[in-house]
């Protein structure tokens, strides 16, 4: 069977965006163009690039989403996470993002853990084969791919609702399925509705025959389980809209060939883009420059820094593709920051928008703590810091629990912390302004901590020699 032409469509072919949109007031004009303007709206941002295939048999894709057809029912979308590593990354979040959007306009939404597919490994996008995984650490990561899921599902739902109906978030793990399955069947059952010429005519599969460490027969295999997925899915729950990113265009395809096929029925699949890093490498776990979405491996600080830090010709695109914001409400951010650049509006709103979703509300109140203890040098934003946000904060930094004994000088508390070597040289740090304690300079070798000064409200104190050498202590029996 021929495979449909993928043909990148611009809005206005496929999709007319309602009258009512216009007169929406300022600030409420949402991706909210009823369902039959919902892709073209995604359109707009940049979030859906690609959709296949270009025309269906029976039905076409912006139809599925007109509700204005008589029986339309809200549809269902999926796209996978494959657990390779316990935490999703920046990488994931356009995705999900995508799922969002279709749930904020009514539709149900499935986010599938790759817990079997994992084990073989996806060769989308890849140079050379993924490191095995053993099923015992697949299945550790699966677990924390799905918290991680239903947490971020669970931030959108409590801290980003537009006042609509929303369609339901569902996680599913495919080796449910895959569990009750065995090899000579399932070949013998699906095996016989794929042909190599077409399997082999994959990009994903001709770049990696043609690189010097080949193929492996489980990599090879991974379209077909993926296609497998994406039917067990329609016949299950319906589901005719598969997203993923533009790398996941062939195994997509097979899906669509695979359902096609067996049943006559149209889906579809749409893609996104994928985020580089400023050197166009794409951000992952692979590439080594995963921002993770896991507070275990990269704090809300880090993650607001991350999006706080990018450039001004990228932030407007960013703006659109990693929040909510209305399209005329980025444009008002953006005309703002040509008037005042210095204040990064857009970048910081960007942060903590993204950071919200992530980490929620707690989330980014902690990282914005942390900025202002870290460039602003406040005081007051130490003193409510937990021994968490801390040692996120300054990660390299020494952790010490004192006692604070009656008369504990600066000099003592150094020697300590192991901060200061013993003897003269020590103490000719404090002497000559190498020494700093919550952002405060100490000359005074022999002068006795006070509290609420040299120890914060909460117990803790920051101590700092020289620019970049930082201890944390934790006084104890205060």
């Amino acid at each position: 069977m021929a495979a449909p032409m993928l043909r990148c469509i611009s809005p206005s072919r496929w999709f007319c965006t309602p009258g009512p949109l216009a007169v929406l007031p300022r600030g409420l004009r949402e991706a909210h163009s009823g369902d039959k303007g919902l892709l073209a709206v995604q359109k707009a941002r940049g979030l859906f690039k690609e959709f296949f295939p270009d025309k269906g048999t029976k039905v076409e894709l912006p139809e599925l989403f007109d509700r204005s057809i008589a029986g339309n029912r809200p549809q269902t979308i999926y796209c996978g996470f494959d657990p390779t590593a316990d935490s999703l990354h920046v990488g994931h979040l356009l995705t999900l993002l995508g799922l969002f959007h279709f749930q904020r306009a009514g539709h149900n939404v499935i986010a599938l853990v790759g817990g079997a597919t994992a084990r073989l490994g996806d060769p989308s996008g890849r140079t050379k084969e993924r490191e095995a995984l053993d099923a015992e650490r697949v299945g550790s990561n699966a677990r924390a791919l799905r918290r991680g899921l239903e947490a971020l599902a669970a931030h959108h739902q409590q801290l980003f609702s537009n006042g609509r109906a929303w369609g339901s978030f569902t996680v599913l793990d495919n080796s449910a399925w895959y569990q009750e399955q065995h090899l000579v069947d399932f070949l013998a059952a699906v095996g016989g509705h794929f042909r190599m010429g077409t399997l082999l005519s994959r990009l994903s599969v001709q770049t990696r025959l043609k690189s010097p460490e080949g193929m492996s027969l489980a990599e090879f295999l991974y379209q077909v389980l993926q296609a497998y997925d994406f039917y067990y899915l329609f016949q299950r729950y319906g589901c005719r809209v598969q997203l993923g990113g533009s790398d996941q265009l062939g195994n997509i395809t097979s899906g669509y060939e695979f359902i096609n096929k067996l049943t006559g029925e149209d889906v579809f699949g749409i893609t996104l883009p994928l985020i580089t890093s400023t050197t166009g490498a794409k951000l992952g776990k692979s590439a080594g420059n995963a921002v993770w979405l896991s507070r275990d491996k990269t704090s809300p600080f880090e993650l607001y820094q991350f999006f706080v830090r990018q450039p001004d010709d990228a932030v407007e695109r960013y703006l659109r593709l990693f929040t909510f914001l209305p399209l005329p409400e980025i444009d008002h951010i953006m005309q703002l920051h040509v008037k005042e650049p210095e204040k990064r509006g857009p970048q910081k709103r960007l942060a903590a928008e993204v950071t919200k979703l992530v980490h929620g509300q707690e989330g980014l109140d902690s990282a914005k703590r942390c900025t202002q203890a870290l460039y602003h040098s406040s005081v007051d934003a130490l003193e409510v810091m937990s021994d968490e946000e801390l040692k996120e904060l300054f990660k390299e930094a020494s952790f010490s629990e004192l006692v604070l004994d009656p008369g504990t000088s600066v000099l003592d508390t150094c020697r300590k912390a192991n901060a200061i070597p013993d003897g003269p040289r020590g103490y000719r740090m404090i002497t000559e302004g190498g020494v700093s304690i919550n952002h405060r300079q100490v000359t005074n070798p022999e002068s006795v901590l006070v509290v609420g000064q040299h120890i914060l409200k909460n117990g803790l104190s920051l101590l700092k020699i020289g620019k970049r050498n930082f201890y944390i202590i934790k006084w104890l029996q205060l």
